[in-house]
């Protein structure tokens, strides 16, 4: 199970079209306080976060699941393609996310991203 965050509703469908296509199961969230309600009712393996977010940003989501969820993996995905957006990605890997990826990226290195966690899928 991967939990998608992403406060843009195009983003999130085509990921989660493509991570459903890839054979996950994956349930959508608007923020990070939405992210974390998802996480306390049904918790999954992954968490897939944009970083810049309305009511509670990447940031703290990440905080907040570490210390929470410490067994879920996270990765972080924030576009821009600018030096301040690999700052802020850098920034994310201190904070112990798994992986990170610069916006815009192909659907397929998400995917090849997961397959090189072995994050398995399984389709509910």
């Amino acid at each position: 199970m991967i939990i998608l965050v992403d406060d843009n509703a195009d983003q999130r469908l085509v990921l989660r079209l493509a991570l459903e296509q890839g054979g996950y199961s994956v349930r959508e969230a608007a923020n990070g306080r939405d992210a974390i309600a998802l996480q306390r009712v049904r918790p999954a393996a992954v968490l897939i976060t944009d970083i810049f977010m309305p009511e509670a940003d990447g940031f703290e989501l990440i905080d907040n699941l570490t210390r929470e969820f410490p067994a879920t993996r996270i990765v972080v995905v924030s576009g821009g393609g600018t030096r301040v957006t690999r700052d802020y990605l850098a920034s994310a890997k201190l904070m112990g996310v798994e992986a990170t990826l610069e916006k815009p990226f192909p659907a397929e290195a998400l995917l090849k991203m997961l397959s090189a966690m072995a994050v398995q899928r399984s389709i509910e």
